[in-house]
């Protein structure tokens, strides 16, 4: 009886174990605050392993390099992007409709308290490691870029709107949507802006642009 018992607490007190995935999305959190709090250079791969609750053998196992767990920080937020982004949703908009969720949804991820001092860190460390200013570009920026360029493509192809170059016209849509609020926050001149600003933004920049390319 007392050996039964003994080997009831031994299996209660085995921890669990979690997938890598999980684990995985702890470290990024983790590293998130981490990096947003100290910098990408001081922040500390002890500390972030011990915020998680994992070891750092097993942090280093999963992302073997500090630019590894940088990337899937950026690659983490555009995943949220395209979740929210929801394209099945957006392929059965009118065009107005669309373009103005697109520009919201990226409004909001890029005017973030998250993105923005994300960006404020690149800015101010790329320097030194060009290669999260490298990571930064191509998984925040060229991958936003080619989402938004898609969709004006579809819309093209559909024969709503007529655009030289759709690729050249995101980018100045997306510039023409968060540029100016986006330096005031980075600069610490504004507080980025809510979603109702966003929104209004959107309407407006929609509104812009569909009257220069709508057929």
């Amino acid at each position: 009886m007392v050996e039964i018992q003994l080997i009831e607490k031994r299996s209660r007190g085995r921890p669990q174990i979690r997938c890598d995935d999980d684990t995985k999305s702890l470290i990024i959190e983790a590293a998130d605050a981490q990096f947003r709090e100290n910098g990408y250079a001081a922040a500390s791969i002890n500390a972030i392993a011990q915020t998680a609750g994992v070891s750092t053998k097993t942090l280093y196992r999963l992302f073997p390099t500090k630019a590894d767990l940088f990337s899937s920080i950026i690659s983490d937020r555009i995943n949220r992007f395209f979740l929210a982004l929801d394209q099945s949703t957006l392929a059965t908009m009118d065009l107005r409709q669309g373009l103005e969720r697109l520009l919201t949804t990226y409004g909001m991820l890029t005017m973030s308290d998250d993105t923005v001092d994300m960006t404020r860190l690149v800015i101010a460390e790329s320097d030194r490691f060009p290669e999260i200013a490298t990571s930064f570009y191509e998984t925040a920026i060229v991958g936003s870029n080619a989402v938004m360029e898609k969709w004006l493509t579809r819309q093209a192809e559909r024969g709503l709107i007529k655009l030289e170059d759709p690729h050249m016209a995101s980018g100045m849509l997306r510039g023409m949507m968060i540029m100016e609020p986006q330096r005031a926050a980075i600069l610490r001149q504004q507080k980025p802006p809510g979603i109702e600003e966003i929104a209004q933004r959107a309407r407006i920049c929609a509104d812009i642009f569909l009257k220069g390319c709508q057929v």
